[in-house]
């Protein structure tokens, strides 16, 4: 009998941003404001593309951190993120325009 063997193709950086929207927590302090689907794959896209090598060269393993790498409409939104394996992941995302910001281009 012959065994037949499938390989999956990876997930492409769209669906692993959408795995990753619907996995992150959102804490809203104020209840007017939301982020939808669409704002949390940018946030997600640009915390991948931007964030992730800064915090590997500082040796980050947690913590949090404005949104604004994103996009000036997101400075008002703190990512709070983990090391996973060789990378980073955003836990959780929460509107604080009280929160102090900190720039990673040390």
């Amino acid at each position: 009998s012959a065994s037949h063997s499938t390989s999956l193709a990876p997930p492409s950086k769209e669906q692993l941003t959408r795995l990753m929207v619907k996995r992150v927590g959102i804490v809203g302090k104020a209840t007017s404001k939301a982020l939808d689907e669409e704002d949390l794959a940018q946030i997600y896209g640009a915390f991948q593309e931007k964030v992730i090598p800064k915090l590997q060269n500082l040796g980050a393993r947690l913590g949090n951190i404005d949104c604004s790498f994103a996009g000036e409409k997101y400075k008002d939104w703190i990512a709070t993120f983990q090391s996973q394996g060789n990378g980073f992941q955003i836990i959780e995302i929460e509107h604080d325009p009280e929160a102090d910001i900190i720039d990673l281009d040390l």
